[in-house]
């Protein structure tokens, strides 16, 4: 018998060098990315000024807030009650809110009250009574509640919706 002696043949490994260089160009773009952000530059990309306003600014808005803005007109809306059901560890929601609306928009965003407090009174009533009870579940409730409304109205019409009591009994 004839023994056949076959060449080994050199078998490489693939490099790692590729994942290596990838992984490095990604955190240092990430690192990029959030010094970008954090400095400033983006926003001045974007359209902001891209650096903190100086004490004369804070101090000219500060003034500004203290006096009346003529731009800004307040609706009122009526109280709303809602019993929360057997769950829940209070009985009662009582809730009232104004719209921040333009003042030329006023009028037109009184005419549609009846809708906006129908809304709101479902979304209110629908609501988990264990949700209302989370302390940061007031945040997420007033941007909900801004939304519908913002859709009833139409876009432009109401700017924010500010809550005045949200009291759970």
């Amino acid at each position: 018998m004839t023994a056949t002696v076959e060449p080994e043949e050199n078998v490489e490994k693939p490099s790692r060098m590729g994942l290596v260089i990838g992984l490095v160009m990604a955190l240092a773009g990430g690192g990029a990315g959030f010094y970008a952000t954090y400095s400033g530059l983006v926003s001045g990309l974007i359209g902001g000024s891209g650096h903190a306003p100086t004490a004369e600014a804070q101090a000219t808005e500060g003034a500004d807030a203290e006096t009346p803005r003529a731009d800004v007109g307040f609706v009122p809306l009526e109280p709303i009650t809602i019993s929360l059901g057997p769950r829940a560890e209070s009985r009662y929601l009582r809730f009232s809110a104004q719209l921040e609306v333009a003042p030329a928009h006023a009028s037109e965003v009184e005419y549609l009250i009846p809708r906006i407090m129908d809304v709101l009174n479902i979304y209110l009533r629908a609501l988990d009574p264990l949700e209302l009870e989370e302390p940061a579940a007031l945040l997420r409730l007033r941007a909900q509640m801004l939304r519908r409304v913002q859709i009833v109205t139409g876009p432009g019409y109401v700017s924010d919706l500010l809550v005045m009591e949200f009291v759970l009994n």
